[in-house]
């Protein structure tokens, strides 16, 4: 069954940095398209970041612009989230997901999903 983990979540204090890594359980011969959400506690899931199957099309919300990269690593499977600078308002469960379409900002674009990892950004 095909699975997508994501690690890297952890505490970090305000100004600091973590990178997020999304693995799949499998190889493809066309790439996913892949994204980055996050969901903060009460509120709504929200797209972050998403990187198009060729890495084309790269996508950022405003509010991650310029502290956030989104990267692939294609032999190892593997979707980064190198997030800098970070604020207490980064706070949130982030989760990866997939398909093989286009990039986009709606839950329901996307047929996979991991199983999120949290990140705390608190002095």
């Amino acid at each position: 069954q095909l699975q997508f983990v994501e690690s890297g979540g952890g505490l970090v204090q305000p100004g600091g940095s973590l990178r997020l890594s999304c693995a799949a359980s499998e190889f493809f011969s066309t790439v996913p398209t892949v994204a980055w959400f996050r969901q903060a506690p009460g509120k709504e899931r929200v797209g972050v970041s998403c990187i198009s199957t060729t890495g084309g099309n790269i996508k950022y919300a405003d509010f991650v612009k310029g502290r956030f990269t989104i990267s692939r690593d294609i032999a190892k499977n593997t979707v980064y989230l190198q997030m800098n600078s970070l604020r207490p308002e980064d706070t949130a469960v982030y989760y990866c997901a997939a398909n093989w379409g286009y990039c986009s900002d709606y839950v329901s674009e996307f047929r996979y999903w991991g199983q999120g990892t949290q990140v705390t950004v608190s002095s």
